[in-house]
């Protein structure tokens, strides 16, 4: 094959396991040949759309009173994710976790994407929100992400104060829906092959080579 390879990946900087999806792709993608020829572009998902931020709330007491269930079962829910994502060198931390909506973030995500610094600054995002304990909701950090990958303070100032990149946001959550995205993450290879969820590096090293 010559050319590029286009890997779309829709999720959402709020779900744990679009992070722990993150790394075992980048595994695979260290490991396949042809890794200069491979484009990875980030796609927007909001698992919940109308979720309130509440930066006094975090991720355990939240799950606890939407799901009607103890803190105690909600935290061995959390401890599981928190295992899982050690496996893959993250340090979750779901007591820090903030809750807070991510349309925001997402709107900077797209900012990024013009940049070539969609990556980049999906990887911040993650690590702010799941290791960080930050509100992605916030002006103050979304700047202080941005700015740390090389993205213009100001630039981003006008963007978060404005309505920029909603319909880009808005346009790839329509996308999703139109080729049956219920949940992320949720990888396109080339188009043609799909692979749905936290695969191993394993799965996503054989879709690299069968899409390529």
């Amino acid at each position: 094959m010559t050319g590029t390879m286009k890997i779309n990946i829709w999720s959402d900087i709020r779900c744990p396991f679009c992070y722990i999806g993150k790394k075992k792709f980048e595994k695979a993608l260290d490991a396949f040949a042809g890794k200069d020829k491979i484009e990875v572009i980030w796609r927007s998902f909001q698992l919940d759309p109308n979720l309130e931020t509440k930066p006094g709330i975090n991720a355990v007491d939240h799950i606890a009173a939407i799901k009607g269930i103890s803190k105690k079962d909600a935290g061995e829910m959390h401890d599981q994710v928190t295992r899982v994502a050690k496996e893959v060198g993250l340090d979750f931390d779901f007591e820090k976790t903030v809750v807070a909506n991510s349309f925001n973030a997402h709107r900077l995500i797209q900012l990024a994407k013009t940049k070539r610094l969609g990556n980049e600054v999906e990887e911040q995002l993650f690590k702010a929100h799941f290791t960080e304990g930050k509100n992605i909701d916030d002006e103050e950090i979304l700047v202080e992400t941005a700015v740390a990958v090389g993205l213009n303070k100001e630039e981003v100032r006008v963007m978060l104060t404005s309505d920029a990149f909603a319909k880009e946001v808005e346009e790839e959550e329509r996308q999703a829906r139109a080729i049956g995205v219920r949940g992320v993450p949720f990888f396109v290879f080339n188009d043609k092959y799909a692979v749905s969820g936290a695969q191993s590096s394993a799965t996503f090293l054989q879709a690299l080579q069968q899409s390529w």
